[in-house]
This record gives C-alpha cells, sequence and structure tokens, in this order.
C-alpha cells in the first residue's frame, strides 16, 4: 500500500501554463482520508508552495527548495543549509560566468540583486517572498540559505552545468531546469529529503512513489519503491527510470494517482 506520494511540480504535476490541475485538491483530500501523505517536492520556497496549494496546506509535507528544506503544519522538520563560510567565494565564481543570475533562497525569504529581464519576472514567479538588495553579500548571516539558484540565459545543461561544478567542487551543483540549476549543501536533496521522511514517519521504501521530469529529482525517484517520469522529462533521466506516464499537459500525475486509489 503506497502511503507516501512525493512529486515535483514544474514540468510534472504542473501544466506548461505553471497551472496546476483543477483535480488536485479533491485527490488529495481523498488521499488524506486514506492516510497517504501527500508532498510537493519543488525547487521552489515554502511560502510559494503553500500559497499554490492553499486550501490544502496543512495536510501536506512539504520538500521545499530541493529538499534542502522540509516543512509540516508550518513547522521546520529538516534544514541542510549552505555552509555561510562558502556563500561569498560561490557568488564569487557564479558571476565570474557570464550570463548567470543567482538568488541566495533563505529559509522564509529569497534575495537577489539584479532586476534584469527576463531574470526578475522569473525570479518572482517561484518566489513569492522575493526581496531585491544592493548585493547578496548583505545577506549572509541574516538567515539560513537552504540553496543558491541560478537562472541562466542559456540552456543550463549546456552551459552552467558544464562551468560550475569545477568551481565550487565543495557544493553541490545540480540542473533543475531548462534555464536553472541550484547549489546547495552536497547533502540536501530531494532524494535525503525522502530518506528522512521514511525514518520520520516509519515509512518502507515500497511504500513510497514519487514523480519527477528532470535531474533533480533523480535522489528523490531511487529513494523510492514506484518511481515514474513523465513524457516530457528530461531524456537522460528517462534512460535511468524506465517507468514513463503521460506528460504534465495529459496529467499523467494525476491518473497515475487516480490509480493507485483504485486499487484494493
Amino acid at each position: 500500500m503506497i502511503k507516501l506520494i512525493a512529486t515535483d511540480l514544474d514540468g510534472t504535476l504542473l501544466d506548461d501554463e505553471k497551472k496546476l490541475p483543477e483535480e488536485i485538491f479533491g485527490l488529495i483530500e481523498k488521499l488524506h482520508e486514506r492516510g497517504v501523505l501527500f508532498a510537493p517536492a519543488s525547487g521552489r520556497q515554502y511560502a510559494n508552495l503553500k500559497e499554490l496549494f492553499s486550501p490544502v496546506w496543512e495536510k501536506l509535507v512539504f520538500l521545499c527548495e530541493n529538499g534542502a528544506l522540509v516543512k509540516y503544519g508550518g513547522k521546520t522538520l529538516r534544514l541542510d543549509p549552505v555552509p555561510d563560510g562558502l556563500i561569498a567565494g560561490a557568488l564569487r565564481e557564479i558571476r565570474a560566468v557570464p550570463l548567470l543570475y543567482p538568488i541566495l533562497c533563505g529559509e522564509e525569504c529569497a534575495f537577489i540583486e539584479s532586476d534584469e529581464e527576463p531574470f526578475l519576472t522569473y525570479a518572482r514567479l517561484a518566489y513569492t517572498n522575493c526581496k531585491q538588495v544592493d548585493a547578496l553579500e548583505q545577506v549572509i548571516g541574516r538567515e539560513k540559505i537552504c540553496k543558491i539558484a541560478v537562472y541562466d540565459r542559456l540552456p543550463a545543461a549546456e552551459h552552467c552545468l558544464k562551468a560550475l561544478p569545477a568551481r565550487l567542487p565543495a557544493l553541490r551543483t545540480a540542473i533543475s531546469g531548462y534555464d536553472w540549476c541550484d547549489i546547495s549543501a552536497p547533502s540536501a536533496d530531494k532524494g535525503r529529503a525522502i530518506e528522512f521522511l521514511q525514518s520520520h514517519f516509519g515509512f518502507k521504501r515500497e511504500e513510497c512513489a514519487a514523480f519527477g521530469d528532470h535531474m533533480n529529482d533523480y535522489e528523490m525517484l531511487l529513494a523510492c519503491g514506484h518511481s515514474y517520469v513523465t513524457e516530457n522529462a528530461y531524456p537522460p533521466l528517462k534512460l535511468y527510470i524506465p517507468n514513463v506516464i503521460p506528460s504534465n499537459n495529459a496529467k499523467g500525475v494525476l491518473k497515475t494517482i487516480e490509480s493507485f486509489l483504485e486499487e484494493p
């Protein structure tokens, strides 16, 4: 029996217009009645996720900032931040690569220093609580930084993912979308967050299901006994996870979860 369902949002549960399927709230209510915990797992911040799922947020556990932050009932269950001592150096290395725009993602607020478009629009789309500062270094020490999100004006897989890992060997660099990558503590990913939930709630691996579409979902998919990728998923991920469901626009996640409810 499935007891935990974790799903990525952008490119997985959300359609290409960044909208939730209308049926999701009723489905979450049904899962809750059966004792199944639903977990949005995203690179987005907690404030954004809570707003997105506002009708049912108290029933959910949130894997925010690609797993660096886990929130349940408004309380922080797990936080695995970027060490303060590494942030300034990471910002210098990111700025040294052209066409990259960093965001410091705090537990409560995201911080940006550029107002260039389209970066500004995309940053505010993913981060409901977002403040502009003169320099991101001003933020260090003010609150724990869950991750450094990096917007890339070029395809991230061909640009920042090739440039940043060698520059930031003490941190984890993962592609999180067509034009995004994330810099985090080495132990901060969605898979570690799932393993934490399995220990915290007593779930077995085979009692957990996960859905994703990009490489920042890979560890989460491996941590669950039932793992699925959408048809529109990043091609290399589909090589590792063979269970392919209909695309995000075809509501593949929704249909697969509904099939779980039909099982005796």
